[in-house]
């Protein structure tokens, strides 16, 4: 048996082009995995399953699509597989795609094989623009349609209040969105230097996230953003105490979806068992 944590993950930095001839964005964003996370648990069986603490897992889901991808490639045994719940669905946060990622990594770490050079990243960028930095983890920037990974050296530990408010925002949905509000945007390019909290989103976001920034900048959050395309965001305190007092703070406000994290290195965020 085999257990995968799957980690969460923000985007400081998110700058979408207009679609391409295939359809697709070109992206620039940099990703920082964080410790709100999904479990995986994978072990050989009779047929293949799949159980769930989510009772909303559809039945096509990035865990299917990705065994089935698998098995185009090596001989996949059996398995049953269980995923453990906890990063909200169509909130920025990258849930499905950490799932897929750390399938990925356990099925092979089952097996005891690995894939032709390659490969592992191939399946996971076809799966999703997020799946193959999980692959990665811990800090890095991302480049093309998210399959252009350039790892980045750990930073020091960042402290964060993630807020998930009462209000979804279905990826392709937000695409949509950006696309109807701009023509032919230039892509933006990466921060020199320090570090800059941008994301294109934002401009598309629903109120209610624009609200949630704003509670986070009270509560004394150095910065806020999106996550990815929405709808939860979130906010960088400069201590574990701060992010521990403004989280209560929006717990009392009735954001019930409310979570203290950190930043994870590389090997915090590709831990498996």
């Amino acid at each position: 048996m085999i257990t995968v944590r799957c980690p969460a993950k923000i985007n400081t930095f998110l700058a979408v082009a207009a679609p391409d001839r295939s359809g697709y964005h070109p992206l620039r964003t940099v990703f920082q995995a964080v410790s709100l996370f999904d479990t995986v648990v994978i072990s050989t069986a009779h047929q293949f399953s799949i159980t769930s603490n989510w009772a909303e897992l559809p039945v096509e889901n990035t865990l299917t699509k990705t065994l089935r991808m698998m098995k185009e490639l090596i001989d996949v045994p059996p398995v049953h597989i269980h995923l453990e719940k906890q990063i909200p669905s169509e909130s920025g946060l990258g849930g499905g795609s950490s799932d897929a990622a750390g399938l990925i990594r356990g099925v092979l770490k089952l097996m005891r094989t690995e894939f032709p050079w390659g490969q592992d990243v191939a399946i996971a960028a076809a799966i999703g623009a997020d799946v193959p930095f999980f692959l990665v983890g811990g800090r890095a920037r991302a480049e093309g349609y998210g399959e252009k990974l350039t790892p980045l050296e750990d930073c020091k530990r960042g402290h964060f209040v993630i807020v998930r408010p009462d209000v979804s925002c279905p990826t392709p949905v937000a695409y949509s969105k950006l696309d109807e509000l701009r023509s032919n945007p230039e892509l933006k390019q990466f921060p020199e230097g320090d570090e800059e909290f941008f994301n294109d989103f934002e401009s598309v976001a629903p109120d209610e996230c624009r609200d949630v920034a704003e509670r986070l900048y009270t509560h004394g959050a150095s910065e806020s953003l999106l996550c990815g395309s929405g709808s939860a965001v979130f906010g960088k305190f400069e201590s574990l105490a701060g992010a521990e007092r403004a989280h209560q703070k929006m717990k009392n406000e009735g954001y019930e979806q409310s979570w203290t994290v950190h930043s994870l290195t590389r090997a915090e965020s590709l831990w498996m068992s």
